[in-house]
C-alpha cells in the first residue's frame, strides 16, 4: 500500500512540482538568522485571514441577505444555531484583531524600512490588501443590519455625494437604491463573500511571491544576500522550517490565547469590537446618538470630521490611505532600519504613532471644539511625517549599517 502511494505521489509530483515549491518557499526558505517580535505580525496576519475564511463560510449558511430578515437572521444564529454565537463572535474578534496585527506589521515596516529597494513592490501590495481589507470590513459591517451598521453605511456611502458632476450618480450606484435598503444589503453580501475575499487572497499570493523572492527584511536592515556559501544560502539566514516556525510558535500560542479570551469573555470589546447600538434593528427613523464606525476606522473618520468642507473631508480622508503606496519614494535615507537612523526620523516616526493613536481615539468619541482642534493638529502631524520625509532623511546623520548580522 505505501509502495503503491509513493509512486502515486512520484507521479503527481513529476507532474506538479509539490516538493520543490514547498522546499523553496517554506521548509528551506532562507530567512534572516536575527529577527525580533516585530516580525511575528505577518504570520498572524495569515493566521487571522485564514480564520475570517472559514468562520465566514459558516455564517454565509444560515444568514439571509434580505432587508426583511438580515437582523432577524443573526439573532438566529446567536441563539439556535448550534455554537453559532461561537463562530458569530470568532468572526467580529477576528475582525478586529485582523486589523490590529496588521496595523502592527505595517508600523514594523516604517520601523526598518522594508519598503526601500529592492521591496517597493512588497510595500505596495501590503498597502493594496490593507485597502481591500479596509473595503472588506466596511461590507460585512453593514450586513448584520443593526442600527450602527445602518447609519454607519449611510454616513459613509454619502460621501461619495460630494464628488464633483458625477457624485449624486456614484453614490446611487454603490447604495443601489435611493436610501439603504434590501438591495444595498445583498449587493454589500455578495461583494463581500465572493468579490473582495477573491481580491485579498490574490493580493495576499503576489505580497508573498514578491516577498520570497527578493527575501524577508531584518532588524538591521543587512542585506543577507550580500554573503552567500557555495551553495548560494545566504550564511546569515537559516531554514524557515522548523527553526522560524517552532520559533514562532510561542508568539502564536500567547495570540490564540488572547484572541480566545476576547472571543469568550469581551466580545463586544467594551462597544469597540460591536457597538451596543448594534443590537437593535436597523430604524430608519431613529438616528443613533453618536454616529461612529468601528475603532480600526476611526482614525480617518477623525480626519473627516476635521475638515468642515465634506468634499476636503473626503479628499483627506482617501489622501492618508493612498499617501501609504509611495513611501519607497519618500524614503531618501541610505539606511533602512530605524536604529541607524537620524534623530529626525526617529522624532517623526513617535510623533506619527502618537499623532494616529490620537486620532483613533477622537474618531470614536463625540465631537467638541477641544476634541475637533486636536483632529486637526494631529492630521497635520500625520501629513507631514509623509511629506517631510524626502527633507530629513536625506539631510540627517545616520549611523554606519553593520555588514553582516
Amino acid at each position: 500500500m505505501s509502495e503503491m502511494v509513493g509512486k502515486l505521489f512520484g507521479w503527481v509530483n513529476t507532474r506538479l512540482p509539490i516538493v520543490n515549491t514547498f522546499e523553496r518557499h517554506l521548509s528551506k526558505h532562507p530567512v534572516p538568522s536575527k529577527v525580533n517580535f516585530w516580525y511575528l505580525f505577518g504570520a498572524l496576519a495569515s493566521i487571522v485571514l485564514i480564520i475570517q475564511i472559514v468562520s465566514g463560510i459558516w455564517l454565509i449558511m444560515p444568514y439571509s441577505n434580505t432587508e426583511e430578515e438580515a437582523f432577524s437572521s443573526i439573532e438566529y444564529i446567536m441563539r439556535d444555531v448550534d455554537y453559532g454565537w461561537v463562530i458569530r463572535y470568532m468572526h467580529t474578534t477576528g475582525a478586529s484583531m485582523f486589523f490590529a496585527v496588521v496595523y502592527l506589521h505595517m508600523f514594523r515596516g516604517l520601523l526598518y524600512g522594508s519598503y526601500q529597494k529592492p521591496k517597493e513592490l512588497v510595500w505596495i501590495f501590503g498597502c493594496a490588501i490593507y485597502l481591500a481589507m479596509m473595503a472588506e470590513g466596511f461590507l460585512g459591517y453593514v450586513l448584520p443590519y443593526g442600527q450602527m451598521s445602518y447609519w454607519g453605511a449611510q454616513v459613509i456611502i454619502s460621501l461619495f455625494g460630494a464628488i464633483p458632476y458625477i457624485g449624486e450618480s456614484l453614490e446611487l450606484w454603490v447604495r443601489g437604491d435611493y436610501y439603504i435598503s434590501g438591495i444595498t444589503v445583498s449587493r454589500f453580501f455578495a461583494l463581500h463573500v465572493v468579490a473582495l475575499p477573491l481580491v485579498l487572497i490574490a493580493l495576499v499570493f503576489l505580497h508573498l511571491v514578491a516577498l520570497h523572492e527578493v527575501g524577508a527584511g531584518n532588524p538591521e536592515g543587512v542585506d543577507i544576500e550580500e554573503y552567500l556559501d557555495e551553495d548560494g544560502v545566504p550564511l546569515d539566514s537559516v531554514p524557515f522550517f522548523p527553526y522560524k516556525v517552532l520559533n514562532a510558535l510561542v508568539g502564536i500560542g500567547v495570540f490564540m490565547t488572547v484572541f480566545a479570551i476576547i472571543m469568550f469573555f469581551f466580545p463586544e470589546g467594551g462597544g469597540y469590537f460591536i457597538e451596543m447600538a448594534n443590537f437593535e434593528e436597523a430604524n430608519p427613523l431613529v438616528t443613533p446618538e453618536h454616529i461612529a464606525p468601528v475603532w480600526y476606522y476611526s482614525p480617518y473618520y477623525a480626519m473627516l470630521r476635521a475638515v468642515p468642507d465634506k468634499l476636503g473631508g473626503l479628499i483627506v480622508m482617501g489622501s492618508a490611505v493612498a499617501i501609504l503606496f509611495v513611501v519607497p519614494w519618500l524614503d531618501r535615507s541610505k539606511v533602512a532600519s530605524i536604529r541607524y537612523k537620524g534623530v529626525y526620523s526617529k522624532i517623526a516616526l513617535a510623533f506619527f504613532g502618537i499623532s494616529f493613536l490620537t486620532l483613533g481615539y477622537l474618531g470614536t468619541v463625540g465631537v467638541t471644539e477641544v476634541r475637533k482642534t486636536m483632529s486637526v493638529i494631529c492630521t497635520v502631524i500625520y501629513f507631514a511625517f509623509f511629506l517631510l520625509m524626502p527633507f530629513y532623511t536625506k539631510y540627517e546623520k545616520t549611523k554606519e549599517v553593520p555588514k553582516r548580522l
